[in-house]
This record gives structure tokens, sequence and C-alpha cells, in this order.
């Protein structure tokens, strides 16, 4: 058998992380949260969540949930922050918007941590 061939009980350590799952969500939060520092990483994560989304069972399918609407969520805040920052109070609400997603990860790691579901997915809030 050559070196590029696996067997059945064989994969790749990217597998574990990559397939839909507690590692592939807790990956997607991590993600989010190095975007902060590099920003192409919180869009590697909406991608694989969106790649991952309808795959999972029941209660992470509450976690792809909540993580993409965390993104885009996100996203529309930081706009609309960046848009007052002409008058001043975006600098405040950039803040208040970082703070915000990064309590969601939190929570999302917390209960992805303990087997748990999101208990409102489709919150706007945290």
């Amino acid at each position: 058998m050559s070196d590029m061939q696996q067997t059945p009980d064989e994969t790749r350590k990217t597998d574990r992380w990559l397939e839909p799952g507690p590692t592939n969500i807790q990956v997607i939060y991590i993600l989010y949260l190095v975007g902060f520092v590099i920003g192409i990483s919180a869009l590697v994560g909406i991608v694989i969540a969106y790649m991952n989304r309808g795959k999972a069972s029941g209660w992470l399918e509450t976690h792809y949930t909540w993580a993409i609407r965390t993104f885009w969520i996100g996203v529309l805040f930081g706009f609309v922050s960046a848009l007052l920052m002409v008058v001043g109070i975006g600098f405040l609400l950039m803040i208040a918007v970082a703070i915000w997603v990064v309590v969601r990860c939190v929570i999302g790691l917390q209960a992805v941590g303990r087997n748990e579901p999101i208990k409102n997915p489709q919150s706007w809030l945290i």
C-alpha cells in the first residue's frame, strides 16, 4: 500500500475539525475570535459554518445558526458603527460590537463544551 492511501480506520487529523460536530463548531468560534487580530480567519469561520450547516445533529444545528447569525449581525453592526464614526459615537459602538461578538462566542464555546444547544439561536442579542 502506498503512503498516500488510507485504510478505512485511518483519518487525517484535519478530518475531525472539518466534519460537523462539537470540535468543528469550536473551531468556528475560535476563528471568529482570532478574526479581531487576523481578519481573514472570521471569513474562514463563516465559510466552514455554511459548509456544515444542515449536516449536524439537532443541538449542534443551533450552534451553526448562532455562529452564522453572529457573523452577519456583527458585520451589520460594524458597518453601522463605521458610518457613525463621522459623528463620533461610532467609536463607542464599535467597542460595543466587539464585546457583543466576544460574548456570543464565549456563550457558544461554553454551551458546546457542555454539549448543550443554544437556547435562542435566532436572537439578535445575547
